[in-house]
């Protein structure tokens, strides 16, 4: 018992096709396991190692599986119950950078998986059903595990109402785990599912052009005497028979394989000392909605227009965030650390911009060349929260501030007046000034070819602060430190000024303090002083960036004190 407990905690998750059958009632037809290797702490004396084969022990769930039927177990399991012989060894395949294997058979190895299995087949073709009896649904406890099931039909010329029914369901212990995974494991199982439909769907209508059924049964006598013999015959249908797949098992076996070793990879736990940063929560939070946008376009039917602007639109946002190893994929002259943009820039521009980026004030980069555009976003938006860089690395057109606050354009995009005009916005011409030897030049060398205009009509004055900022040219005006160094550093005051944004958010946002206790608040965090506007200016700019997970937490902790006290 011990054994088995620890392999099915080990385990990501299970999935299995499962089976209603006319005669004989839900069953489980397919199932596919992960089987993690023995752990590397030698084992106590007396005890069976965890990885250890047990013939009896993986036989058992077979005989469980004979004895649940009954004693005559040919009479009681029909064609459409079976999908490998006993004889069968089923299916192994062996991940060789994690060591784990994943086995196929009817039934599950283990007696106490073969339990979970069979409830789950049972629930997911009986009682839970989604509306239209075709779909995905999620149900479990915390005893039997949690499931998520997606039930469908298969085209069978000889079944009652011509078609049968039939269940993919994925279980695993972790709840949280697999409600996350609901996106993920929902567009792969259609595509599963989908395949079986269209090659069944083929060799039904080829039956029905050689003896049509429906007329046949139409003319037929009906009989109650007749009437269940006529069931025995037509109940018998094997899966394989009603899609003549060649090898469908073998197929099923490597599609569920990918599926747990896909779905486990994706979602990992990470060792993190303390409590995740704002970054972090930001950033899981723009995958959740990305999934959930893909699972929406899955499906979607007859939208062909919006799902092409949707993705689009959710490519681009992609994009927005701009991943740590996406810089090395830009072609040509590029941008490698703040430090490099600062010595191409000269200290005074760069002030200027950074002073830019940190207020929140639309920055436009206009040239040619898309990836130096890119890469300089890419090192610049180091300077922000995640959830404060809303960008469009490269576009046609100019787009407004409130939909990007990094904006690349190509050189012949005209800037709006409007935009030109306003002291909100700073504009970075990248201009060629030599042609014709930059492919005998090193890149940083290449970055002498271009001339950078910053204009602005900002009058207001950036060498008081903010005070991040003063910091910030401290750290990187010191070349006794690496550019390795200066990003830390470059984060802790990210963090540090972080913090203080939570305090000023909770202080001034959701408990409503006036501009008196507010002021007072400025002054314990720092912010008052020289470049108190601008600090003051950078804490309100940063509040966008809070995620979703932290203002609602203080807005339901806020909310159960007020209760609390009314009580």
């Amino acid at each position: 018992m011990l054994i088995n407990t620890f392999h099915f905690l080990q385990m990501n998750a299970l999935v299995a096709l499962c089976h209603f059958c006319e005669l004989h009632g839900p069953r489980t037809l397919f199932c596919t396991e992960a089987v993690h290797p023995p752990s590397p702490s030698p084992p106590q004396a007396g005890s069976a190692i965890p990885g250890d084969r047990d013939p009896e022990a993986e036989r058992e769930g077979e005989g469980l599986t004979m004895r649940a039927n009954s004693s005559a177990t040919q009479r009681d399991m029909c064609e459409g119950c079976r999908s490998l012989p006993a004889s069968h060894p089923g299916f192994v395949s062996v991940d060789n950078e994690t060591g784990i294997r994943y086995l196929s058979h009817q039934h599950p190895r283990q007696a106490q998986l073969f339990s979970v299995v069979r409830q789950a087949c049972v629930r997911s073709l009986s009682c839970e059903v989604c509306p239209g009896r075709e779909g995905p649904i999620f149900f479990g406890d915390e005893q039997h595990g949690f499931v998520f099931s997606h039930t469908f039909f298969i085209k069978d010329s000889l079944a009652r109402g011509f078609q049968r029914w039939y269940s993919i369901v994925v279980v695993a212990m972790d709840r949280i785990y697999l409600i996350n995974s609901w996106p993920f494991l929902l567009r792969h199982l259609r595509l599963t599912i989908q395949s079986l439909q269209s090659t069944a769907l083929k060799v039904f209508d080829s039956e029905q052009c050689v003896c049509p059924q429906r007329v046949m049964r139409m003319n037929s006598a009906f009989s109650p005497a007749v009437f269940p013999h006529q069931r025995s015959g037509n109940a018998a249908r094997s899966l394989t028979s009603l899609t003549q797949h060649p090898n469908l098992w073998g197929s099923l076996h490597s599609s569920f394989s990918w599926l747990l070793k896909a779905c486990g990879s994706r979602l990992t736990e990470k060792l993190l000392e303390g409590a995740p940063t704002e970054d972090t929560l930001v950033l899981i939070e723009r995958q959740t909605e990305q999934e959930e946008e893909m699972s929406g376009w899955d499906g979607s039917e007859g939208e062909g227009s919006n799902l092409q602007s949707g993705q689009s639109e959710s490519a681009q946002a992609k994009d927005f965030q701009f991943e740590d190893g996406k810089q090395d994929d830009f072609i040509g002259p590029k941008f490698k650390s703040l430090r490099h943009l600062r010595q191409v820039l000269g200290a005074a521009d760069f002030r200027q911009l950074t002073w830019h980026v940190l207020m929140g004030n639309q920055v436009i980069w206009r040239g040619s060349d898309s990836g130096l555009i890119q890469s300089a976003f890419s090192v610049l938006k180091a300077l922000l929260p995640v959830g404060c860089v809303r960008a469009i690395p490269y576009s046609p057109h100019y787009e407004e501030a409130y939909r990007c606050n990094f904006l690349g354009l190509s050189p012949d995009v005209p800037i709006p007046a409007h935009v030109s005009s306003s002291e909100f916005s700073v504009l970075v011409d990248v201009l060629n000034a030599e042609k014709g030897c930059a492919g005998q030049l090193t890149a940083d060398e290449v970055l002498s070819l271009y001339q950078f205009h910053l204009s602005s009509t900002n009058t207001q004055p950036t060498d008081k602060g903010p005070t991040l900022l003063n910091k910030m040219e401290v750290a990187l005006s010191n070349e006794n430190l690496s550019v390795e160094v200066v990003s830390l550093c470059l984060l802790c005051l990210k963090e540090e000024w972080m913090n203080k944004v939570k305090v000023l958010f909770k202080f001034s946002k959701v408990d409503g303090r006036g501009k008196e206790d507010t002021q007072r608040v400025l002054g314990l965090l720092g912010a008052t002083g020289p470049g108190e506007e601008d600090n003051v200016r950078l804490l309100k700019f940063w509040m966008t960036g809070l995620s979703k997970l932290y203002k609602s937490h203080l807005m339901t902790a806020v909310r159960g004190g007020e209760r609390t006290l009314s009580q």
